[in-house]
């Protein structure tokens, strides 16, 4: 199978799909991106837009069929292989629904692998949805043009989280009026933790530094947002290594 040229006009319309993508498969749309590709995007038969799955790769289609209730889609070419991206994960303590979704939405965008909403002490008391989180995710997959959807966990308690770590994943945690470091770029495996509005509890606090595998960092001298503080700290563990 010859690749088509990067130059190509292959559809600007990137569609997440959960079936397998290989060459003159068939794809199964589901009723809402039918909707999308027909009512909003103008789209008919014919026309060309891009797929991925997270695990195929991305794919140049093509419009089969196109009705109110689904479409079909057929696979024609492969535009770019499976590549990983950033093995980094967001621990988020729980904050208001408006702020959590922006935060999933441009930490989507970063590349993050999975993010975990967690409890603390003094997050907020509603229960995030984790079928909006991820559709959310995907959208920002589709627009951002990265090969895969972070994994949205359900919301558990930051000490279960903590009492399940795995082994060889350093924790990063964004400590408040601190005086550690900015954290480093991580290559490999790493995770963020950042804080409600007003900070961890003094007894998190005194938890997490017994922690070894937990790593205190400072995002700098002033007091920032949570879901701010999310993105200024995966962009810190994303910066190029200057050693």
């Amino acid at each position: 199978m010859t690749s088509p040229s990067p130059s190509a006009d292959h559809g600007s319309i990137r569609l997440h799909v959960q079936a397998a993508l290989a060459e003159g498969a068939s794809v199964l749309l589901e009723e809402a991106q039918s909707r999308y590709l027909g009512t909003v995007m103008r789209r008919t038969v014919g026309d060309r837009l891009r797929l991925f799955n997270g695990r195929d790769g991305e794919w140049q289609a093509r419009i089969v069929t196109l009705g109110k209730r689904g479409a079909l889609a057929e696979a024609e070419a492969l535009l770019r292989p499976q590549a990983a991206g950033p093995d980094h994960w967001l621990l988020l303590s729980i904050i208001k629904r408006e702020a959590l979704e922006w935060a999933v939405e441009k930490a989507t965008e970063l590349g993050v692998a999975e993010i975990h909403p967690v409890i603390t002490v003094r997050s907020q008391p509603a229960r995030p949805n984790p079928e909006r989180l991820r559709a959310i995710a995907i959208e920002a997959a589709e627009q951002c043009e990265r090969l895969t959807v972070p994994a949205i966990h359900p919301p558990r308690p930051l000490e279960a989280a903590l009492r399940d770590w795995p082994a060889g994943r350093p924790l990063i945690a964004a400590i408040e009026r601190g005086e550690a470091a900015p954290p480093g770029p991580q290559a490999g495996s790493a995770a963020l933790l950042i804080g409600p509005e007003g900070g961890f509890d003094r007894m998190e606090l005194d938890a997490m530094r017994r922690l070894p595998f937990l790593v205190p960092a400072s995002l700098g001298p002033r007091i920032l947002r949570a879901e701010t503080a999310a993105i200024v700290g995966l962009a810190l563990l994303q910066r190029p290594s200057t050693s």
